[in-house]
């Protein structure tokens, strides 16, 4: 089991950028891969970026390809979605989500506001 707890959402002009945080806690040992997703209102979670734990690996959904940036910092058991050229249609709740050993998306956190206007 582990805990996610993000950070790092606001409110951010069109254009502009924001980074969130997202600290992992308890069996951090098990971790294969953490993602970003995201939530707009109205419409169903949808998947943003991950990467894997071990070797850094990424992927990203295609809205936010170019403009998302995922990494990790193993020392801190700490995920980063770094959010550039950020759009009004990028506004959304962005949750943290942990797959251990490779299975599923298990564990969420709290989920953090990025809200951006035009």
């Amino acid at each position: 089991q582990v805990q996610l707890v993000e950070s790092g959402g606001g409110l951010v002009q069109a254009g502009g950028s924001l980074r969130l945080s997202c600290a992992a806690s308890g069996r951090t040992f098990s971790i294969y891969r953490m993602g970003w997703f995201r939530q707009a209102p109205g419409k169903e979670r949808e998947f943003a970026a991950a990467i894997t734990w071990s070797a850094g690996s990424t992927n990203y959904a295609d809205p936010v390809k170019g403009r998302f940036t995922i990494s990790r910092d193993k020392s801190k058991n700490t995920v980063y979605l770094q959010m550039n050229s950020l759009k009004p249609e990028d506004t959304a709740v962005y949750y943290c989500a942990a797959d251990l050993y490779g299975g599923t998306w298990g564990y969420w956190g709290q989920g953090t506001q990025v809200t951006v206007s035009s």
